[in-house]
């Protein structure tokens, strides 16, 4: 997969710079990992306080909890489902949902 880089300026005081030189060679790997991290961080943040504070249209289904809202589902249900069309992810904490091959 190509991914496409930007390139930015951003302006860090001359410590901060000093101290990333001693850890990494590769300052813009090194700040990528950073705002990877961090983005991370406040999308769980995000996530977090989405689920402590749920749209009223879905809160029942909070304060039921996920499994008394999935036993609600019957067999005759499963046809309101179409699986072919959609795809398989799992949850990656560096990189959030990700493709998967089944």
């Amino acid at each position: 997969m190509i991914t496409l880089m930007k390139r930015v300026t951003v302006t860090l005081p001359d410590e901060l710079v000093s101290e990333i030189d001693r850890w990494e060679a590769n300052r813009s790997r090194f700040v990528l990992v950073a705002a990877e991290r961090e983005l991370t961080a406040r999308r769980q943040a995000a996530l977090e306080l989405s689920l402590s504070h749920p749209h009223e249209e879905s809160s029942h289904v909070a304060e039921a909890g996920m499994e008394d809202w999935d036993s609600g589902w019957s067999a005759d249900d499963e046809q309101l489902l179409d699986e072919s069309s959609g795809r398989s992810v799992r949850w990656e904490a560096e990189e959030g949902w990700v493709e998967v091959d089944e």
